[in-house]
């Protein structure tokens, strides 16, 4: 059978319990792809196939025994190198974890291996998950599948670019302030940001913690109700994940929107974002609400404070999180120092990428006396105003629909002079962060340049549900 790679994990599924074709065939399938193209596209930094293999073959052997098996198994995916696997490096695309092989699966891993996950390999990232377009990999930049010139966004750029070209059905991505969201609209695949606590970060290498989030990257919908529904819960080794039921994600799918109540925020279509894109949004609204929905303008004014918010409190979590490579607990020891501080920077100069050392300074600097209430405090009081925005404004609707990035992607080198500019493709996702709430980025559209542009729908905290049921109508529209 032609094209296994290209299958949904439903048809897949139901291939594989029907016996037209084996796990091993679309193994084999995703790895002719990733062989052909990743020496161009770049997404993945390390394959795993032996294991992948192995796995596949043991997922056939119950088939052939007829055993009743989760919608996920023998379903090959891919995994950013952020979460740890064990007996696999994890590098997180840093030069100071270049070589680290974890002793443990993350909780997503372990989550997903218990459904009989065929891991094809670990995806390319900006290093430590800081960046917005995959530049900031010690591995090299991952390029955009529409478009060889343009990046992939990031800084789960490798999770989405593989997805987005068939290598794998799926991948596993973070998202701290549109690390999912940004990628999945610059390939034109689907992301789901979720809730803050709705799936553990046990294993899951800190960037900032009070923002990380853990969530899939899929080709439609329902592939990303699946993948969701094997990764969401509670885990008694993150305390930031509630007691709270994981509900049957797929019944949300193939339901109407009639007087579902759809709201535009104002901020996100205005000064900076492309007219092309806000228009290409609102016309995908517009379908919405020939189907039954209810359109409203609604407003969140601190819209406009959350990139500085942003970029105050993350890399002063950041600082504290990557206090502990030092060389000495995690990271190579440098040769020759001549005392401990030279030990440290030694260790750190050649471990860290600018993008790192700029961050840390930053955050090193805003948690510095005398500057802890100017601007740590400040920011999280703003922070706590940008939440009570999102509350207010979930009173009036069910749902927010805004773009995912003001423009498509970005021409490879293109930012890279120009930090400021590069943060500010963020300005759309990273309130959504600072909130906690569930975002969906899905395609909705072509640019006149033909690369794919995106749209993201916000619900309140764990009600991922309202973003798949909008989701999975717009996408049948």
């Amino acid at each position: 059978m032609a094209d296994l790679e290209k299958l949904s994990i439903v048809d897949a599924a139901k291939g594989l319990r029907e016996k037209k074709f084996s796990s091993e065939e679309l193994t084999r399938a995703c790895f002719s792809v990733i062989n052909s193209r990743n020496k161009d596209l770049n997404a993945f930094i390390s394959l795993d196939e032996e294991n992948a293999y192995k796995t596949a073959k043991e997922v056939d052997d119950k088939f052939a025994k007829s055993e009743n098996l989760p919608v996920l198994a023998g379903i090959p995916a891919s995994i950013k190198d952020l979460l740890n696997t064990k007996g696999v490096k994890t590098t997180c695309a840093s030069p100071i974890l270049k070589d680290f092989v974890p002793p443990y699966d993350a909780t997503v891993v372990e989550k997903l291996k218990a459904n009989h996950m065929v891991m094809l390999g670990k995806t390319n990232l900006d290093e430590f998950a800081c960046g917005g377009s995959t530049e900031h990999s010690c591995f090299g930049v991952t390029k955009n599948p529409y478009d060889l010139t343009r990046v992939a966004g990031g800084s789960s750029g490798g999770s989405a670019a593989a997805v987005a070209s068939n290598m794998g059905f799926y991948s596993i991505g973070t998202d701290t302030g549109g690390s999912i969201r940004l990628p999945a609209s610059f390939c034109g695949v689907y992301g789901l940001k979720v809730t803050y606590g709705r799936v553990s970060r046990y294993g899951v290498t800190a960037m900032a913690s009070s923002w990380d989030t853990i969530g899939p990257f899929a080709r439609n919908v329902s592939d990303i109700s699946y993948v969701l529904q094997a990764i969401a819960g509670k885990d008694r080794r993150d305390s930031t994940t509630p007691d709270k039921d994981v509900p049957d994600y797929s019944s949300f799918l193939d339901k109407d929107v009639k007087g579902l109540k759809i709201g535009l925020p104002k901020e996100y279509f205005g000064e900076g974002v492309q007219k092309e894109t806000a228009d290409m949004v609102k016309a995908a609204v517009a379908k919405l609400e020939k189907a039954g929905a209810q359109v409203v303008e609604v407003s969140l004014p601190y819209t406009k404070y959350a990139v500085a918010v942003y970029y105050i409190t993350m890399p002063a979590e950041l600082s504290a999180n990557l206090e502990r490579f030092d060389g000495i607990r995690y990271g190579k020891a440098p040769k020759d120092p001549d005392n401990l501080t030279d030990f440290y920077f030694k260790a750190r100069g050649a471990g860290f990428g600018e993008e790192i050392k700029r961050r840390i300074m930053m955050g090193t600097y805003v948690l510095s006396a005398g500057y802890y209430d100017a601007y740590y405090k400040k920011a999280q009081k703003v922070r706590t105003l940008i939440i009570e925005d999102f509350n207010k404004a979930f009173e009036k609707v069910d749902v927010l629909i805004a773009p995912v990035s003001p423009f498509p992607a970005f021409k490879i080198g293109e930012l890279l002079d120009d930090p400021l500019a590069m943060y500010m493709a963020d300005a759309l996702t990273i309130p959504i962060n600072a909130a906690g709430v569930p975002s969906l980025a899905c395609p909705c559209g072509m640019s006149a340049g033909g690369l794919p542009i995106g749209m993201q729908i916000i619900a309140p905290q764990f009600e991922e549900g309202r973003c798949l049921k909008v989701a999975s109508c717009f996408e049948k529209l």
